[in-house]
C-alpha cells in the first residue's frame, strides 16, 4: 500500500475527499488511465473490456453500460478502498470478491481514487512471481 493510502486511513484525508467536488470518471478516461501503465494491453473479456499486463494476468475490467470497473486488489488494499464509500466501492459479490476483485462505480468516485486503485492492482500483477492466471 502506498503513502497515499496510509494517509487515507486518517479521517482528515477522508473528509477532504468527501467534500472535494469531482467530475464523473468517463469510461474513456478509465481506459486511458488503465492503458497508461507500462506493459498494459486491452482485450475483450465476456461483456467487458479487460486490461492485463502482457504475459501476466488481468488487473482490471471495464463494463461500459453500467459505468463500473472491477479492479483486482490485494485484500488489504480492498479493505481500505471499501471503507471510503461502501455504496461506490465494494467486493464483487461472489468468490471473486473474496480474491480481491472490487467493483468501482466510476460515476461516484474521484479520478484520483480510481487511479490509485489501478496503480495498486497493476503493481500487484507486475510484482507477482506467478504468470498468467
Amino acid at each position: 500500500m502506498n503513502v497515499f493510502w496510509n494517509i487515507f486511513a486518517s479521517n482528515e484525508l477522508r473528509l477532504v475527499l468527501a467534500t472535494k467536488p469531482f467530475n464523473m470518471l468517463s469510461t474513456s478516461s478509465f481506459r486511458t488511465l488503465a492503458l497508461s501503465f507500462p506493459g498494459t494491453q486491452e482485450q475483450p473479456h465476456f461483456d467487458r473490456t479487460a486490461f492485463k499486463v502482457t504475459g501476466k494476468r488481468i488487473f482490471a475490467s471495464l463494463h461500459e453500460p453500467s459505468l463500473s470497473a472491477n479492479i483486482k486488489l490485494p485484500l488489504a488494499d480492498q479493505a481500505v478502498f471499501c471503507e471510503y464509500d461502501a455504496e461506490a466501492i465494494y467486493p464483487v459479490p461472489n468468490k471473486f470478491g473474496l480474491q480481491g476483485w472490487t467493483t468501482f462505480e466510476l460515476d461516484k468516485l474521484p479520478e484520483e481514487m480510481v487511479s490509485e486503485a489501478l496503480l495498486a492492482a497493476h503493481s500487484d500483477v507486475v510484482n507477482s512471481k506467478s504468470g498468467k492466471k
